[in-house]
């Protein structure tokens, strides 16, 4: 089975020596996204809610490019600096994705690129829902 780099403008560029995403047959490896605008490059302005969004939004730009969507998504890693904010990204996350949820983790760390409070990277199985 080969490997595909997976790349869109509709999601920030990498900000290191990775791909966006990698499909290997129909599982698709999606690199971590922070709350980077994908145009400028920077992190959006906003509160943490906005911030989570553009998690959400750039990961879905990433699915879509590979040929999928979150609906996709069977393992959602959530990395937070303060798991204070652990509803809130719950909350968001109902929004975004639909039942069955993937399998998930939220781990709080230290910090993260950028100084931004948030990042998340899955994993999609484009043929999930078969």
């Amino acid at each position: 089975m080969g490997r595909s780099i997976i790349h869109t403008d509709r999601a920030p560029a990498a900000i290191g020596p990775y791909s966006q995403a990698v499909r290997v047959g129909d599982t698709v490896y999606l690199s971590g996204q922070i709350p980077l605008d994908p145009q400028s490059g920077e992190v959006v302005d906003g509160d943490f809610e906005a911030l989570t969004r553009q998690v959400f939004d750039n990961l879905a730009a990433v699915a879509e490019a590979a040929g999928g969507s979150l609906d996709d998504l069977v393992k959602l890693n959530i990395f937070l600096t303060d798991l204070g904010h652990f509803e809130t990204v719950n909350r968001i996350m109902a929004e975004y994705l639909s039942e069955p949820y993937p399998a998930r983790a939220a781990v709080q760390v230290a910090a993260l690129p950028r100084g931004v409070p948030v990042e998340m990277d899955g994993v999609l199985v484009l043929s999930a829902g078969d």
